[in-house]
């Protein structure tokens, strides 16, 4: 049995009934600040935190454009977060010359530290409930007309909430698929640059390997400085830096920004992601991977330029796997049909409820015959490469700005244009051989799926091969530039239409094809899905009250939960690695090559000092970079990582073996003392005193 059925059947084997429905058990859940479990904490520990606490952790705590989260560990700004989220920045202040990934980065004066592109920091400020103006808005509207009622209400409530357009951002964001709509009003700092990063290598030791497993023995940290007119940003409300060695047993509370989980999908929606999602999604992740492997093999510049795309891909293709394989366990899979049963037993008869599941059901059969289209043309158009993403959002933000703001999609309200327009015209540089092959693969798949047949397709490759129309757009294109980017963001439709640039004609060639089909979605299944998710949130409120947490939607979000190891197949993990495990575990080939620098300083370090440690926090992607919080508020680390259980989190928890990884903050300063030197910033950390429990 390979690891990944493994925990399939692990995760599968403990779920209850009320893990599957959303009633938090034991350690479980994702919960909003303003519904935190306080009865569950005090009955799991004895005490539980108090508003003031709640309220200084919430004030601390980050989120990163990118999807990452962070907090706040000095009053001048400090971020913590992991290396991984800010590898993009380090790539991109990397040259051949000074290779940032490969050496680490570390600013000896503030004058020193470096913008990182594209990126924003955003902290909590207020939520409020909004979810009564939100459905009064969709009132009976069906299909199109409820999605764009829905989206233009939003829009509205954003628009004028946040007048500070240079400071302020405000998101309504969508709670148990419908059920509530909450405005999250963020503090938001777009001048966000590089403190300290260690080498890759230090990093991601053990690089795919050890990935969602453990023991690991990974520096994965980062520092970042958020400024504000130019200067380093006031930020009172921080985190107190605690550089010890975490106690086994004792609480530790995860605060940040939850990517996504589907807890609360139906069971249709469930089978569209076994039947009809991973298998499209898996294969082409794989075979993308090779194609990304085979070009930067023996390719010393191809590998510089090209790591931390291949890092996010092997990371995502291990978590896509995961998740089918749990949806493809017979038991696994009988046990979410049996929670939908008992739900629907619980309120049957309830005329307002009514009967959402087939609601949904019929959705999916609308959407099932397309989804090939959707998935290639709109969800996964161009295969993310930066320059095609560049030319696809000029086009479709070209579009969306000329419309009257309750007329547009979601992503171009107004209140979101400003990070839109920093993410597109911020200066970082691209690589052509990257861009050109993921262009070449996602025509040619393109052309494979949709088949050569396509008058789509047809249309889009016209004589050329994928690789021939990649080559001629990734080189004829001056997109790369970003005074172009920004010439063409302010000249608005009129530009982007009169462009001769080969792929912003592409990109308005790809939007003629992609427009009909996401219009459809929004009519066929995005607008139905919505009225009957709302349906689905009243059922399980009326079935289990405020025991249910909504799924991540990768708003802030605090989990709770120990300091504790699990049994594996009869064997005892322990809760923490130490730094004389990473010397044991070294073989001097890569991937458990040592980092030099923490090589040429082995002698210098306490081993004794805890690295990496494990807690039954409840977390998904979007968590990495989240402090993990001691009962005192201080920060004893950042989660980086879940285990291969925690893979399976998209659809439930298991507090036997689902198991958050941590970076200890003890790890961290024996780093910056020992091994980079890093005297301003140890000061800064130090700035107050630390307490144990």
């Amino acid at each position: 049995m390979n690891t990944l059925r493994r925990f399939a059947v692990a995760l599968c084997a403990a779920l209850s009934f009320g893990c599957l429905a959303l009633v938090a058990t034991a350690d479980e859940g994702m919960w909003t600040f303003d519904n935190f479990p306080a009865k569950q904490v005090q009955e799991r520990f004895g005490w539980a935190p108090d508003k003031a606490w709640l309220d200084r952790v919430q004030a601390a705590a980050v989120r990163l454009t990118g999807g990452c989260s962070a907090s706040f560990v000095s009053p001048d700004g400090l971020v913590l977060t992991n290396h991984h989220c800010v590898s993009a920045c380090v790539q991109n202040l990397s040259t051949a010359a000074q290779d940032y990934i490969e050496n680490g980065f570390v600013a000896d004066s503030r004058d020193k530290e470096r913008l990182c592109p594209g990126q924003q920091a955003e902290v909590v400020t207020a939520i409020s409930d909004v979810t009564p103006r939100v459905q009064n808005a969709l009132g009976k509207k069906t299909g199109a007309d409820l999605a764009k009622a829905r989206d233009a209400e939003i829009a509205a409530i954003e628009n004028e909430s946040c007048t500070d357009k240079e400071k302020e951002r405000c998101q309504v964001v969508t709670l148990y698929g419908g059920g509530q709509y909450k405005l999250y009003r963020y503090r938001k700092y777009s001048d966000v640059r590089l403190v300290w990063a260690p080498e890759q290598q230090a990093a991601f030791f053990g690089g795919d390997p050890d990935n969602f497993n453990f023991p690991r023995f990974n520096l994965d940290a980062a520092f970042l400085r958020v400024y504000e007119n130019g200067k380093p940003a006031a930020t009172p409300q921080f985190l107190k830096w605690n550089p010890r060695g975490p106690e086994a047993g004792e609480p530790a509370f995860v605060v940040g920004n939850p990517g996504s989980t589907q807890r609360l999908f139906t069971t249709s929606q469930f089978d569209f992601r076994r039947d009809d999602y991973f298998p499209i999604l898996v294969p082409l992740t794989a075979e993308y991977r090779g194609r990304l492997l085979a070009e930067m093999d023996d390719d010393p510049e191809k590998t510089r330029t090209g790591n931390s795309r291949l890092h996010g891909v092997e990371n995502s293709y291990k978590v896509f796997i995961g998740q089918w394989q749990a949806l493809r366990d017979d038991e696994f899979t009988a046990r979410l049909s049996k929670a939908e049963r008992e739900l629907r037993d619980r309120v049957k008869g309830n005329a307002e409820i009514g009967d959402p599941w087939t609601e949904i059901d019929q959705a999916v059969a609308k959407f099932r015959p397309y989804f090939t289209d959707y998935f290639m043309l709109e969800e996964r158009a161009g295969w993310r490469t930066d320059l095609f993403t560049y030319a696809r959002e000029l086009v479709r933000s070209a579009v969306e700005r000329e419309k009257a703001a309750t007329e547009r999609l979601p992503n171009y309200a107004e209140s979101r244009l400003p990070l839109l327009e920093k993410q597109l015209t911020d200066e970082k540089p691209t690589y052509p051989w990257l861009e050109e092959m993921t262009m070449a693969f996602w025509l040619s798949k393109t052309r494979e799926l949709l088949t050569a047949d396509d008058p789509r397709v047809k249309e889009l490759l016209g004589k050329e091969s994928p690789e021939q129309l990649a080559k001629r757009l990734v080189t004829g294109t001056k997109l790369a530039d970003a005074k172009v980017r920004k010439e063409l963001w302010n000249g608005g439709l009129k530009s982007v239409q009169a462009s001769q640039d080969p792929l912003i004609q592409f990109a308005l060639a790809v939007e003629k094809h992609a427009r009909p089909i996401l219009d459809r979605y929004r009519a066929e299944y995005d607008g139905p899905v919505t009225v009957a998710q709302a349906k689905l949130a009243k059922a399980r409120f009326a079935a289990f009250g405020e025991s249910v947490y909504p799924d991540a939607t990768f708003s802030l979000r605090i989990s709770y939960g120990a300091v504790e190891g699990w049994n594996e197949r009869g064997k005892d993990v322990p809760f923490a690695t130490r730094f004389d495990g990473l010397f044991d575990r070294a073989t001097g080939a890569f991937p458990y090559n040592i980092a030099k620098k923490i090589g040429a300083a082995e002698e210098k370090i306490d081993q004794q000092t805890v690295y990496n440690f494990v807690t039954t926090n409840d977390i998904i992607g979007g968590n990495s970079g989240s402090p993990v919080i001691a009962r005192d508020g201080s920060v004893l680390g950042a989660a980086f990582d879940g285990n291969i259980h925690s893979l399976g989190g998209s659809y439930g928890y298991d507090q036997r073996v689902n198991r958050t990884i941590v970076v200890s903050s003890a790890a961290v300063q024996e780093a910056l003392e020992k091994i980079y030197v890093a005297a301003a910033l140890i000061k800064e950390l130090n700035h107050t005193p630390t307490t144990k429990p």
